[in-house]
């Protein structure tokens, strides 16, 4: 017999992942226009593969400073409100790097001046794709049933992947019949604008959700935290002694810091960050089209071969909504560091002896498939459920933060270790998912089927 009620709580899991969907348009589009921005900008200013590593991953850098001030704004504003601030960031950004020349600069002169302000509005995006990657899971987590946690957390992942394939085909559709000259005038353009649409939906359905029942108990506005729970759950009875669990705890921690329950919990979900990163599943997502056309694959078969790297990656991302509430979160972190590890050192074997073949695409969607059924959706799950209510806003910060600069760090580097050794690189993310398995083995709890209330108490003992 189900305890809530699924077409309210899923309903409200639909408009919160569109956020996630905004995360993953965001940060693939540039991989449809990232060498025409290198024709139009990089190259006319006579500038090497720092200039055009740094621009690629400039949104990363509003990624981490919105990840930082989520805990802030999250705690101060609320859940919804810091949610309608990313979607205004990303209709805007969306405009704006679709025609940075506005105002201050005439299209089709190239200058450092245009070139900073196509970054400024690739940051201003990643400070929305920052606060949504940390305030999206946070929010499911707070709404969701302890039950089905895992699956509606694991569904802003699959919204993410979607949100990538979606711009995948819309890249393609823009370039597909083009001349090369027409996508590095004009094409780039469209790919970029082409975001504003799911931004206006996303911030317009947010007026229609409401507030996290737990952030309003922390606001200390019972009333309206038990409204939102009597509409999740089927009883009030039930919706009581949700929120007479929820607010014990709030008392108990009235006074809690960061490291209230120790550096342990933090130092975890800082690492699970850092390794969902270090693996270099955004390398692949980011320069997917180059990878392809590295192998000699010509430029609209390579974006073709993209859009089937995202349909695997959709397909793997299902079987973990599937599997998360019944395997658990470890097992399945565990069996995705190695399928990562064997993809990503059989690519790095590949490179060092100079292979270009099927085999090479057959790895790297080894590699992505097994991302995507486990460190990809778990990651974000964890995050959403690990940290006690008090800290959760502060906690989820850092984590996003430590998740967005290690981002930042392994992008802007890709193109500078791949001209020192392909083989290197592959293998330094394969020898990364080695180390996460064991990570996780050793250091990480499992959180299957508890409420966040009982999670808290791991972390007390």
């Amino acid at each position: 017999m189900k305890t809530y009620n699924s077409t309210y709580v899923f309903g409200i899991t639909l408009v919160a992942t569109l956020g996630g969907l905004l995360f993953g348009y965001d940060t693939a589009v540039i991989s449809g226009a990232e060498k025409a921005i290198q024709a139009y900008l990089i190259e006319p200013l006579h500038m090497g593969s720092f200039a055009h590593g740094a621009t690629v991953s400039s949104a990363l850098i509003g990624c981490i400073i919105g990840g930082l001030i989520s805990g802030f704004l999250s705690n101060r504003l609320g859940r919804k409100t810091s949610l309608l601030v990313a979607g205004f960031l990303f209709f805007t950004s969306a405009l704006g790097s679709a025609y940075p020349e506005f105002l201050f600069f005439e299209e089709g002169k190239p200058s450092t001046g245009l070139l900073a302000m196509f970054n400024f509005y690739r940051i201003w995006g990643g400070i929305g794709v920052g606060l949504a990657s940390a305030v999206c899971p946070t929010y499911i987590g707070e709404i969701a049933p302890a039950g089905i946690r895992g699956r509606l957390v694991s569904f802003n992942q699959f919204a993410i992947i979607f949100g990538m394939l979606v711009v995948y085909f819309v890249n393609w559709g823009i370039a597909d019949g083009q001349t090369l000259e027409w996508i590095n005038d004009v094409g780039w353009r469209y790919m970029f604008a082409s975001e504003a649409i799911p931004a206006g939906v996303f911030f317009a359905l947010l007026f229609f959700v409401p507030e996290s029942p737990r952030y309003l108990a922390l606001a200390r506005d019972e009333q309206r935290a038990l409204s939102v729970l009597e509409k999740i759950n089927t009883t009030k009875e039930q919706a009581k002694n949700i929120l007479q669990e929820i607010t014990s705890t709030i008392a108990e921690t009235t006074k809690a810091k960061i490291f209230s329950y120790g550096k342990k919990i933090i130092v975890i979900g800082i690492l699970l960050s850092v390794f969902q990163q270090f693996v270099g599943i955004n390398v692949a997502l980011y320069y997917a089209p180059r990878i392809f056309e590295s192998m000699g694959v010509d430029r609209d078969a390579s974006m073709l071969q993209t859009i089937v790297m995202g349909l695997v990656n959709v397909i793997f991302t299902v079987l973990a909504i599937v599997t998360v509430d019944k395997w658990g979160r470890k097992p399945l972190l565990i069996t995705g560091s190695i399928g990562m590890a064997a993809g990503m050192i059989a690519i790095a074997v590949l490179s060092y002896f100079n292979i270009i073949s099927i085999l090479t695409l057959i790895f790297i969607i080894l590699f992505t498939a097994s991302f995507m059924m486990s460190w990809g959706p778990i990651c974000w799950v964890y995050i959403s459920e690990l940290f006690p209510n008090k800290i959760r806003g502060q906690a989820v910060a850092i984590a996003v933060a430590a998740q967005w600069a290690a981002n930042y760090l392994i992008s802007s580097t890709y193109p500078g270790m791949m001209e020192f050794s392909s083989a290197f690189t592959y293998g330094f993310y394969g020898v990364m998912a080695i180390i996460s398995a064991l990570f996780v083995w050793k250091m990480v709890p499992e959180t299957k089927g508890k409420s966040l209330e009982e999670i808290e108490k791991i972390w007390k003992k």
